[in-house]
């Protein structure tokens, strides 16, 4: 009975600790579907002109936008409305817009998109205006969605009558959800190819050489091979339905993916910077402080004597010249200093984040950080 309790607990310590195995393995893991995307399986972009309506007296000065009043007499002419050809119509309740959209892989005819619309000549704001019919268009030229409707706008504007506006986010532009009506999809190889080509959201040839054998382990050695750093080809069925359940097993399963390149990512503009978890660095001794000047200078006023007969009051500058330099230690980085032991060496001397760039580039330049350097 006793041994018999002793396995039970065994049993239940041993469950427990493979758990925790399985929960470290898990939360390390990511899913093919997270890291790689399927080749050929994308959007596509589209663009078009067209004409917001409906605003109220703050859309284009047309006398400054000729393409404005062009697409009005355009469009009146194929309603069957003729304007004169020596006629500029004035009117403020009109602005030519781009419109843009992306359309989603596997879209077919019937489905809807979101639109965004866009303001290109001077109208002020495109806040309750309509969008008229826009044939949105790809790359090779041909149609693929209709746009029309309501526009939604965030930003608005006032103006005052001394000339004062105010403006709050950008009521230039809008957008209409659904606002599109897909009217030709775009071919895609996923249902004709006999394999399936994943592609790397970030190329590395650990994580593609993984992607591969985890694939191989559990549906048969052979399915998987990888081509280059990025792609690995799979083998899968011929059948649509088929070749659909095949890819929804293959993009749920885990892999660890290979440990990211050490780099050192400095944002010039804002003063970022960004330190990979695998970045090491060499022994190197660091000793870092600023020197300030300060110098102020008085005017004083220089009067003669109470009894002279001659001179006259003079202005004469007093300079004063203070020289302060920051008395920060010296620290020592051993070899091998992972990333947590720099970010604390640095915080003990308290380097502001311009401080961190300099010490990082003398440190690359010494030879003492096993990193890439990479200033953006």
């Amino acid at each position: 009975m006793k041994g018999f309790t002793y396995s039970l607990r065994s049993g239940v310590a041993l469950l427990a600790m493979l758990a925790l195995t399985l929960l470290s393995q898990h939360t390390l893991a990511e899913r093919i579907k997270d890291i790689a995307s399927i080749n050929g399986v994308r959007s596509n972009q589209l663009i078009g002109y067209g004409l917001v309506v409906g605003l109220d007296g703050s859309g284009d000065q047309t006398t400054q936008t000729p393409f404005t009043v062009q697409s009005i007499k355009s469009m009146l002419a194929k309603l069957g409305v003729v304007v004169p050809a020596n006629v500029n119509p004035q009117l403020k309740n009109v602005a030519a817009v781009m419109v843009h959209a992306d359309l989603p892989a596997f879209s077919k005819p019937g489905q809807t998109i979101d639109v965004t619309v866009s303001s290109m000549g001077n109208a002020k704001s495109l806040r309750g205006g309509s969008l008229l019919m826009t044939p949105l268009k790809g790359a090779d030229g041909q149609t693929y969605a209709l746009a029309q409707g309501n526009l939604i706008v965030s930003g608005f504007g006032a103006d005052g009558a001394d000339g004062s506006s105010v403006t709050v986010n950008v009521p230039s532009a809008g957008r209409i959800p659904n606002g599109a009506t897909v009217e030709r999809g775009v071919l895609s190889p996923f249902s004709h190819e006999p394999f399936v080509m994943m592609n790397l959201n970030h190329s590395d040839f650990t994580t593609a050489l993984r992607v591969a054998n985890s694939i191989n382990d559990k549906l048969g050695q052979g399915v998987a091979k990888p081509i280059d750093g990025t792609s690995i080809q799979i083998q899968s069925p011929v059948n649509p339905a088929e070749k659909v359940a095949f890819v929804s097993v293959v993009e749920n399963l885990l892999v660890d993916p290979g440990l990211a390149p050490a780099k050192v990512i400095i944002n010039s503009r804002t003063g970022t910077v960004v330190i990979g978890s695998e970045v090491r660095l060499d022994p190197a001794a660091v000793a870092h402080g600023s020197l300030t000047v300060s110098i102020s200078e008085n005017l004083e006023a220089s009067q003669p004597g109470p009894f002279a007969r001659r001179g006259e009051t003079v202005v004469t500058p007093d300079s004063e010249v203070t020289i302060e330099e920051e008395k920060s230690r010296m620290f020592l980085l051993d070899a091998g200093v992972t990333l947590n032991e720099l970010v604390t060496a640095v915080n003990k001397v308290g380097a502001a984040p311009g401080d961190l760039v300099a010490i990082l580039e003398a440190l690359e330049r010494v030879g003492a950080l096993r990193a890439q350097l990479i200033v953006i």
